[in-house]
């Protein structure tokens, strides 16, 4: 299996997301842990995020604790595009191409890696945005513009949030500005290149 990993240190507030991207067999999967301080509650969120081969969510799961609350969610994707948490339907997010962690900047991978811009194209996508603290699922919408070999311009809110994001080969964000940073990263010679 080839693997990639990265460090972030975040911005907005104490804490760090260590993430690791790999493939097995046919699934490309994300997996990291998040740590930080949220108004006064340590967290510790995991996650593994199951896409296809042509990097379309299947499913995922989110397990771990903020502050005294124990947190472990399944969430399911099937072919016509409608989500699952726990076994329940959220028809709010029916349609949804790609998982969006509120706290964890490793998820903005997934629709770079699925959409393959080339630099000028532009693209508007529709996410299960995983909010937190409240850990509810609720669609977003999302533009990518690919200003660069390594730069994106993000949008989300309707414009009303915007960040241009760097990127590394892997399609990894670097500088999420007031948010999050990288720190650190191991390398596989044969990692998987941005743009497949």
């Amino acid at each position: 299996m080839r693997k990639e990993s990265i460090l972030w240190r975040s911005i907005c507030w104490p804490g760090h997301d260590a993430c690791r991207l790999y493939r097995l067999n046919s699934e490309r999967r994300l997996e990291g842990t998040s740590l930080f301080l949220h108004e006064g509650r340590n967290c510790q969120l995991s996650y593994l995020i199951v896409c296809d081969e042509i990097w379309q969510t299947k499913k995922a799961v989110v397990w771990g604790w903020v502050g005294d609350q124990d947190v472990n969610l399944e969430l399911y994707v099937d072919a016509h595009r409608r989500w699952q948490v726990n076994g329940v339907t959220k028809p709010a997010v029916e349609r949804c191409m790609d998982l969006d962690l509120n706290f964890s900047p490793s998820t903005n991978l997934l629709p770079i890696r699925r959409l393959r811009l080339e630099v000028g194209q532009r693209a508007e996508v529709e996410a299960a945005w995983l909010r937190f603290p409240s850990l509810e699922l609720e669609p977003l919408s999302q533009v990518y513009e690919r200003l660069g070999q390594f730069k994106y311009l993000y949008s989300s809110h309707g414009g009303n949030f915007v960040a241009e994001l760097t990127v590394n080969q892997a399609g990894f964000v670097t500088f999420y500005p007031k948010m999050w940073e990288f720190e650190g990263s191991a390398w596989v010679s044969a990692a998987i290149p941005l743009g497949t």
